[in-house]
């Protein structure tokens, strides 16, 4: 039987970075174990902060992704207009919109159906972004 569920969810606030968040966002999807199959798409209601999906074991993948998104888009950069929340807005909402603000995940089995080597991040391009919303969406069969 095909059944659909939203829940909202709030990230604990973090610092500037790339964040591996699978387990704190499955934290709040406990229904996920009644589907056989299905999707999963989250979606963050943030503009300067981003979802991607990339290697969850090796942490120097976090931070060789941050050293490369910084260097592409460093903060305080002459030609920006848009600065007054400070040097690090608008490349903050350049980072979001390259990398996203939402991802589908396959439901397989009573579990997201992310590869041996994948997880969540967030990637929080704001010094001080507090807490993250995430509007979750499950869509698949019911057991």
């Amino acid at each position: 039987m095909m059944q659909m569920e939203q829940v909202n969810l709030e990230l604990t606030p973090k610092p500037r970075g790339i964040h591996l968040v699978t387990d704190e966002i499955l934290s709040h999807l406990p229904s996920i174990t009644r589907y056989e199959s299905g999707l999963l798409h989250l979606f963050l209601q943030h503009t300067s902060a981003a979802l991607s999906i990339n290697e969850n074991a090796d942490p120097d993948v976090r931070l060789d992704t941050e050293t490369f998104i910084d260097t592409l888009i460093p903060d305080g950069y002459e030609k920006f207009r848009h600065t007054l929340e400070g040097p690090e807005d608008m490349p903050a909402h350049l980072k979001s919109m390259i990398f996203g603000c939402q991802i589908t995940i396959p439901i397989s089995d009573k579990r997201v159906a992310l590869g041996i080597w994948q997880g969540i991040y967030l990637i929080e391009a704001r010094h001080h972004g507090g807490s993250r919303r995430i509007v979750a969406t499950i869509h698949g069969n019911l057991l």
